[in-house]
């Protein structure tokens, strides 16, 4: 193993992720919360020695977990090969708190349950559809928001971590999904009573049972969960029963999308007989519920408040039409109809100066209009590649080449002039680089390469989306993201809602092809977004 020193609090990798927080430690493998000091945010950076054999597993799972479009799973930002010693894969934070913290005070109530189930389910079949498996769902790696939105941590890793030399077969693909559901099954028990299937997990004591099996009846026969815990929905218990006891149901629940229609229906019931009080004292009421709590205002009532007169006294209440047109009159009179004159001028006004503006923009095209936000991420099409070379006297580098960028034949592409001593461009240049023309501005999510050789420092940027011409200076981009020591094949996420019509791609320090010689060389480029 390398001598170097363990990653403290207060490191900074590729100067620009700096670690705060160890979050935890597990198989090898290290989370921290971390600070983007370019963009001033919360990231979630995992480590994991770089001569660890199962680095390259480890790398290669988040990029293939970039493939899982599902918002409650952390997107990855981006990917470190052997930075510091490390490699590095920088996720999206969440500021949530784990389901296993909630379950440790209190069950939670039925609609709650199945919501939260149902969700995950939902995500875990995507997962599956794109042919990756969680293996570790467990309720610490599912996150609740304040706002009651669901995040899922993990997916992956299990995989990721596993023995170098082990190749998973269809059979263990296989099983791995079944072991995904069947541990929704246990999420979807843990979350009605408090205590998981087959052990202690995440602070949860292990689920009674009887003969090697989940306790059974003892006065009135039925589902599991109800023998330890009463006031639990009997559907809600019906479908933990067919997912965690398949052999007593004509039609067991054996995959996680079945469990999510199930659980979606169930929640579908009537308010009232769905949910009952909790009885515990929880930290945090509103992550266990679907609806805002509303606190009574205003003065007690009386201690022995005056009896009502009976309604059949009461003169029957004003239709809706009565209503409008009372509150239409009383608007008309005084300065009330000065106020409504104005506020009709104004709205007319508005309808006007939007109709321009949208005409207008119509003619030349708005470089502000975001993309619907149910557009699907898909490869974009490149207009056309520039070679960038501000630093140079007469601004080009083989420019006759960069069409072999976009030709898919990953054994050609654009190189860099050959540069003698030093392996950043020989010390003549800060860099060199080409330009992405998306042809119109676009919201892009994430940009891979194919490099020619190894090691290769590079940055990527993007030119701001009111800029429609290709930049000839670095001055004014956006630096997205910084890779040193980067590999043949390259992903890098883009902040969420990055909008620009150029990428460039700027090539600081070179890979060497002989005895004291330097050279670049791009061979694929891929641009996805909507």
């Amino acid at each position: 193993m390398s001598d170097r020193r363990p990653h403290v609090s207060g490191d900074v990798l590729a100067s620009r992720y700096e670690l705060a927080d160890l979050v935890s430690e597990s198989l090898g493998a290290s989370n921290w919360r971390g600070v983007d000091r370019i963009l001033h945010r919360n990231v979630r950076v995992e480590l994991l020695p770089a001569d660890d054999p199962r680095g390259q597993n480890f790398l290669e799972a988040a990029r293939l977990s970039t493939t899982v479009t599902d918002h409650r799973f952390l997107r990855v930002l981006d990917l470190l090969q052997d930075e510091d010693g490390v490699h590095v894969v920088v996720r999206e934070w969440a500021k949530a708190t784990p389901l296993s913290r909630l379950l440790a005070q209190s069950p939670l109530p039925n609609r709650r349950a199945a919501a939260i189930v149902a969700e995950v389910a939902e995500s875990i079949a995507h997962a599956h559809d794109r042919g990756l498996v969680h293996r570790r769902l467990t309720p610490h790696q599912v996150l609740l928001k304040e706002s009651g939105a669901v995040r899922i941590v993990g997916l992956g890793v299990a995989t990721a971590l596993a023995p170098a030399d082990h190749q998973d077969s269809d059979d263990d693909l296989a099983a791995y999904r079944a072991a995904d559901v069947t541990a929704l099954g246990k999420l979807l028990y843990a979350c009605l009573v408090s205590r998981w299937p087959g052990g202690h997990v995440d602070g949860l004591r292990a689920a009674p049972t009887e003969h090697g099996h989940l306790l059974q009846p003892t006065l009135d026969p039925g589902p599991v969960v109800e023998q330890v815990r009463a006031g639990v929905l009997r559907d809600v218990d019906l479908i933990c029963d067919r997912i965690l006891e398949p052999h007593r149901h004509r039609d067991p629940l054996t995959t996680a999308d079945e469990i999510a229609r199930a659980l979606y229906e169930a929640g579908d019931l009537d308010d009232d007989h769905f949910d009952e009080p909790l009885g515990y004292d929880v930290t945090s009421p509103d992550l266990l519920r679907l609806a805002p709590v509303v606190e009574p205002s205003g003065p007690p009532p009386g201690l022995e408040p005056p009896r009502r007169r009976p309604k059949a006294f009461d003169p029957q209440p004003p239709t809706r039409r009565e209503r409008l047109g009372s509150r239409l009159q009383s608007m008309t009179h005084g300065d009330r109809a000065l106020v409504l004159l104005a506020l009709v001028t104004a709205i007319v006004l508005f309808v006007v100066l939007a109709f321009l503006v949208g005409r207008e923009s119509g003619r030349v095209g708005d470089p502000f209009s975001q993309a619907p936000p149910d557009t699907p991420v898909r490869v974009l099409p490149i207009d056309r590649v520039i070679d960038f070379d501000p630093q140079s006297d007469d601004g080009r580098e083989n420019p006759e080449q960069v069409d072999l960028v976009m030709d898919d034949d990953p054994a050609t592409g654009w190189t860099t002039s050959t540069y003698f001593g030093r392996a950043d461009l020989g010390g003549l240049k800060d860099g060199v680089g080409l330009i992405l023309d998306l042809g119109r501005v676009r919201e892009v999510e994430q940009l891979r390469l194919t490099m020619g050789g190894t090691p290769t420092d590079l940055s990527i940027l993007t030119a701001p989306s009111t800029v429609s011409t290709p930049p000839s200076d670095i001055a004014g981009l956006r630096e997205m993201t910084t890779l040193n020591g980067a590999g043949q094949d390259v992903s890098v996420a883009f902040p969420a809602r990055t909008r620009t019509r150029y990428v460039v791609i700027w090539l600081r320090s070179l890979p060497s092809v002989g005895d004291g010689e330097y050279r670049g060389e791009i061979r694929q480029a891929t641009v996805r977004g909507r």
